[in-house]
């Protein structure tokens, strides 16, 4: 959420960074926003003025019984009573004002930093550096479909199941699909020092609305219910374990000491999709439910720009360990995520798509989350004061799983295990059809 002080001192320059994301606009309803700022204005101005006059008249009143004189002293009563009165409505005014510029600054996304391109869409997007060169094949590339049918991959099961968009995994795609998984969440605990967690996949409304999912991806996102039980709280299956992660931290005051925090957990992800039919309908790319290991990072202020720029290089650890060419770059205005300042997204090569795939997506969300979440620290001052909260996915396991398959592929089927797997799948060089 934005800062309201902020929107309070310089509006016109909020609006302008505002308008550089995403068309259509607005983002911010500045004709509501600035009836809502002027009504909270006039009545905290007008609340000071009857507190200050009903002290003078209380005041008074001691003094008018003292000198017995009843009458007016009955007439001051009667004043702070009616003062009271409009102070007890002016304060429901109030809160019902909070309330409505609360919703109004839920729906607005985060600002990009000055650092961010400006662009309308993808195409403003910029190329930061390339890692490896795609292969050469000297015989007909397949996709991952037909590679991982032999292996267990299996899209009828998971349609007679679940319905389009669901996949089923046995045999060797499934150990591979393990391997990954084990894999990646070791590189980021041992190397680069996060905390691996375990984390519910079911959770409350306030949760997302901490990390910005709700109340305007609300569609995106599958519900639950328990039973038949109408008074049970509004829940939502995750759809990446950042929302959990992340808001371990929420409500809580954390000691300067304490930053960073780092974390990491596997999960699985659930989207509807609702706004990309038509998209990837082939394959694993864009799947209902997925896997993903999640990087989280809850950092002071000063560092948060350092920590991205660490976290896209945990990410691509991940993929030189794979030995997965890839390229990294960085969204323009246009093309970021709701509660992101800066995003760079990595991209794999997907040789039978002969192009790049995003394969991860690392932000910071500066102190947009932790507004929502009032997640703060100590400071230096001893001052509590907002921390920056970053996320970054180490890797996507399906997209990886994709990735491996037709950059790893042979003549004959089979796909040639990147060393760094090999301990996980038993020392096998090569996975084969059973």
């Amino acid at each position: 959420m934005l800062d309201i002080v902020q929107l309070r001192k310089d509006l016109p320059a909020v609006v302008a960074r505002l308008e550089t994301r995403k068309q259509p606009q607005p983002y911010l309803d500045v004709a509501a926003y600035q009836a809502l700022e002027g009504e909270r204005k006039t009545l905290q101005t007008r609340t000071e003025e009857l507190q200050a006059q009903r002290n003078s008249v209380s005041k008074q009143i001691g003094m008018l019984k003292g000198k017995g004189q009843h009458a007016e002293a009955d007439a001051a009563m009667a004043q702070v009573g009616a003062i009271k009165d409009e102070l007890e409505a002016g304060a429901a005014r109030l809160d019902v004002i909070q309330a409505e510029l609360q919703a109004l600054l839920m729906a607005v996304p985060n600002l990009p930093h000055e650092s961010v391109p400006v662009g309308e869409d993808e195409s403003g997007n910029v190329e930061v550096r390339r890692w490896g060169t795609p292969r050469s094949f000297d015989f007909p590339v397949r996709d991952h479909v037909d590679l991982g049918a032999p292996l267990g991959l299996d899209f009828e099961t998971g349609a007679l199941l679940s319905g389009s968009r669901f996949s089923f995994l046995r045999g060797p795609v499934a150990r591979l699909h393990r391997a990954l998984a084990q894999f990646m969440l070791d590189l980021q605990t041992e190397a680069h020092g996060y905390t691996e967690c375990y984390t519910p996949y079911i959770v409350n409304r306030e949760v997302l609305e901490g990390t910005g999912q709700l109340p305007k991806f609300k569609d995106d996102m599958f519900w639950v219910s328990r039973g038949g039980d109408e008074d049970s709280p509004e829940q939502y299956l995750i759809s990446t374990s950042e929302i959990s992660l992340t808001n371990t931290v929420r409500e809580r005051v954390l000691a300067e000491s304490d930053l960073p925090i780092k974390l990491t957990a596997h999960s699985p992800c659930f989207r509807s999709e609702a706004g990309s039919a038509g998209r990837d309908t082939r394959g694993m790319i864009r799947q209902h439910q997925f896997d993903k290991v999640e990087m989280v990072q809850i950092t002071h202020p000063d560092t948060s720009y350092e920590a991205l720029e660490q976290m896209v290089g945990h990410a691509e650890a991940v993929l030189q360990k794979l030995e997965l060419p890839y390229r990294v770059i960085a969204l323009c205005t246009g093309d970021m995520g709701f509660g992101a300042a800066k995003t760079y997204d990595l991209e794999v090569w997907v040789p039978a798509q002969n192009t790049y795939r995003e394969i991860s997506s690392c932000s910071n969300c500066e102190a947009f989350q932790a507004r929502r979440m009032q997640a703060r620290f100590k400071n230096a001052q001893g001052k509590n004061e907002l921390v920056h909260t970053l996320n970054g996915s180490g890797l996507a396991v399906g997209r990886a799983l994709v990735a491996v398959l037709e950059n790893h592929q042979n003549a004959d089927g089979s796909i040639s295990v990147p060393a760094a797997l090999r301990p996980y799948l038993g020392g096998l060089q090569r996975l084969s059809a059973p």
